[in-house]
């Protein structure tokens, strides 16, 4: 089968859903596949421009879009595409802010309506629209109706043969509008290349990535250090960029004389290996937005127990339970090494080519 995916952008490490879009094509292409990229609205290239970008050792067709093109010579560069590849399946890979910085691409739905050939549509929801929170304000519930007014428009008028999103949540609120959606697990952006060690000296705790305002760090430190029993020292890990808030973590930390690496932007392989010696993975994005997280997809590829520190964020509706995810409370810390459920990438892509080839 030849597949197109649209996504926002696909600089390497820098788009969390372009990296894992180009680990997709990359296991559809070992596995006989025809699959290409294009980066519509891509915020790192100057100019138009398509080249091989290699993952795990394979090489993907990728075309990038600078966002600063006008519509007109996007969809010019559009068409070119179409004409060599003649897909059988166009994969828009969908997050509202990917098109327009404000998270209103109102330009997106007749863009892909004017598409034409003989191809399937299908669309993957990385996320939704603002508003379907309790916590949420007046003005992202505004923007979160047209965002929810654009991503119909978007199935409308491409007449979308199949639909997935990765959580519970999502594939209920799709509902909601008519959209029956499936759920597609998403991988993490880190391929499992490690080599366990020796038992390590440490329970290690490592947080990878962005850690996001309002999560209650040192009440779970504190909750942590009285609660529970280790038979060994605690240590932290911080990797990746983890942002303006790991100042605070660190001097968390140190006020409990809690051990701590900070190792900054590192290569996938260093990555993996800190994630497989760690024993337990920290999120701090909110509990029923964690199965969107890239981050929480490489901790389940490398079999580390993820628990769930954030701020408060209640669903308006359709809440559930995720096993996987250890979802911290304050007074009420349970930490249990549990088996963890891993999709693996190839079980993705042969689920991924399942849901296109319906008819």
């Amino acid at each position: 089968m030849d597949i197109l995916f649209i996504c926002g952008s696909a600089e390497l490490g820098n788009d969390g859903v372009g990296d894992y879009t180009r680990r997709l094509c990359g296991m559809l292409i070992r596995s006989g596949h025809k699959a290409e990229i294009l980066a519509l609205c891509d915020h790192q290239a100057p100019l138009f421009i398509s080249e091989n970008q290699v993952v795990e050792d394979t090489a993907v067709m990728v075309h990038r879009i600078p966002i600063a093109a006008d519509n007109k010579q996007r969809f010019v560069y559009l068409q070119r595409i179409l004409k060599d590849l003649e897909p059988d399946c166009i994969s828009l890979q969908y997050v509202p802010y990917s098109f327009n910085p404000k998270g209103l691409p109102f330009w997106l739905p007749s863009y892909l309506k004017k598409i034409r050939g003989n191809h399937k549509w299908h669309i993957m929801f990385h996320e939704l629209w603002l508003g379907i929170d309790a916590e949420s304000s007046l003005k992202h519930k505004c923007i979160g109706k047209l965002q929810q007014l654009i991503a119909k428009k978007i199935v409308q008028n491409t007449r979308t043969h199949s639909v997935n999103t990765q959580n519970k949540l999502y594939q209920f609120f799709l509902k909601s509008h008519n959209i029956n959606a499936e759920i597609l697990p998403i991988c993490g952006n880190i391929p499992l290349t490690a080599v366990k060690k020796e038992a390590a000296e440490f329970a290690q705790f490592v947080l990878f990535g962005t850690i996001h305002n309002g999560a209650p760090f040192r009440d779970f430190i504190d909750d942590l250090i009285k609660n529970t029993t280790f038979n060994k020292p605690i240590k932290f890990v911080f990797i990746g960029n983890n942002g303006p808030e790991l100042g605070n973590y660190k001097t968390i930390l140190e006020s409990y004389k809690i051990p701590y690496e900070v190792l900054g932007i590192q290569s996938e392989d260093v990555i993996s290996q800190v994630l497989l010696d760690s024993d337990f993975g920290i999120s701090t994005t909110p509990y029923f937005q964690t199965e969107k997280s890239g981050v929480y997809a490489a901790y389940k590829e490398h079999q580390i127990n993820t628990i769930s520190i954030s701020r408060n964020w209640t669903p308006t509706k359709g809440q559930y339970v995720i096993p996987q995810i250890i979802k911290y409370e304050k007074n009420n810390l349970n930490i249990i090494l549990n088996k963890v459920e891993v999709s693996d990438l190839p079980s993705i892509a042969t689920q991924f080519i399942n849901s296109i080839s319906l008819t």
